[in-house]
């Protein structure tokens, strides 16, 4: 038998290369399993305020590191009061305070002596430079409140007007009722003052004008009218967690409330009336204007209309009375005579409504009682309405529900 060498020879070379090869490669290892992904999983909801059938309302907190939690709510009698939640094992703080009446709150937590806002709920207000947790117990008292679908919607607009009075431009909110873009009447004005602490957003943030006043006017209790609030201080341009603080010489505090003593009642009549009558289609002249105000923007409404006889028409003073703030060295029986001429020209201008309200537990109740017993002297013609409870918002919102329905009747 011949052999092909060539053939031999192309083989063996096969065989050896493949031997070869062999012997330089390591075996293929199998692919290492990728890594495990954690799987994704959201964290677990925690609700709070959780308002209960029975209006109970359970508040929660998952605070693991913190020792000890406390609530305070507006419902809680006095200031400072604060109850305790209980914790479980996992670091959840649970507390279910008693059934509460229809009524908007606020609320906070204080989580080892830090004051926070409930982090599981959105509603959030801001009284001047605190802010606060809310919600709303519904119900007919409360019924005001609600944003509702279905009714005609008014417009809020923030707008900026120049103060000649204060020497700087200032910020004022306006709301106009539902059709007022749409329409080419004119409307009566209602000038709505805050408090001391607050300022041109007091009103729509806590004092919820805007749902107010869509649905009195959608009921059929109050006429479409346009609702102007301004800054009540004289030393600031707007709120201050938008509006950049005005220079530093310009002050702030006490001191700068007593240098701009009165200046914010002169440019409410000089600066922000001639604005609004002059951009908006308001109807003119003390039947169509009306003012109010609670606490400092109850003084303010005094000194404004005692000031002013006949320019306006309605006058609301909400959580304020008779008070003293002229200069302690000036003659007290100059102050009253001129104080008792100045009601006997307001009683004989023509107004159509004074309205008092305050609550029997607010630190002002005496002031509102004196400045009735000088009324009352002055045989001058008011409404009187007393509430329960104290210096608070719940009173407020309410004296705007019964107040504005007397207005341009």
């Amino acid at each position: 038998m011949k052999l092909n060498v060539k053939t031999s020879f192309v083989t063996f070379v096969t065989i050896l290369m493949l031997s070869i090869s062999g012997f330089a490669q390591e075996p293929a290892r199998p692919a290492a399993a990728p890594a495990a992904r954690p799987a994704f999983r959201m964290p677990a909801r925690i609700i709070s305020p959780e308002i209960l059938p029975d209006n109970k309302v359970t508040f929660r907190l998952y605070a693991p590191k913190a020792t000890e939690v406390a609530l305070s709510g507006e419902w809680m009698p006095g200031f400072g009061t604060s109850e305790l939640f209980a914790r479980n094992d996992t670091g959840l703080f649970t507390i279910t305070v008693v059934p509460l009446n229809p009524e908007l709150y606020s609320y906070a937590f204080t989580v080892d002596g830090i004051r926070m806002i409930d982090p599981n709920n959105v509603q959030v207000r801001r009284d001047g430079s605190r802010y606060e947790s809310f919600f709303i117990i519904p119900g007919p008292e409360s019924d005001l409140y609600i944003h509702k679908n279905g009714v005609p919607h008014g417009t809020v607009t923030k707008i900026w007007y120049r103060s000649a009075v204060l020497e700087m431009d200032r910020r004022v909110y306006v709301y106009t009722p539902a059709g007022y873009e749409t329409s080419t009447a004119k409307y009566p004005v209602f000038y709505l003052l805050h408090g001391a602490g607050g300022d041109e957003d007091a009103w729509t943030n806590m004092g919820r004008t805007a749902q107010i006043m869509d649905n009195l006017i959608a009921q059929g209790k109050a006429k479409p009218m346009i609702v102007v609030m301004t800054n009540g201080n004289a030393n600031q341009a707007g709120a201050q967690n938008e509006v950049p603080q005005i220079p530093a010489q310009a002050g702030q505090g006490m001191a700068a409330y007593t240098r701009y003593a009165g200046k914010f009642e002169e440019h409410l009549v000089k600066d922000v009336v001639p604005f609004i009558e002059k951009n908006y289609r308001a109807l003119t002249g003390m039947d169509n204007r009306a003012i109010a105000g609670l606490s400092m923007g109850g003084a303010h409404t005094q000194t404004i209309t005692n000031n002013n006889p006949g320019m306006f028409g309605y006058i609301g003073v909400y959580s304020m009375g008779l008070m003293n703030f002229g200069p302690q060295n000036q003659d007290a029986a100059k102050l009253e005579q001129e104080r008792d001429a100045k009601i006997e020209a307001l009683k004989n201008s023509g107004y159509k409504l004074y309205w008092i309200g305050c609550g029997k537990d607010d630190f002002v109740y005496q002031s509102a009682v004196n400045l009735r017993n000088l009324l009352d002297k002055h045989n001058f013609k008011y409404t009187y309405r007393e509430s329960t409870g104290g210096h608070t918002w719940a009173n407020w919102r309410i004296y705007l529900s019964e107040f504005a329905p007397m207005l341009f009747k």
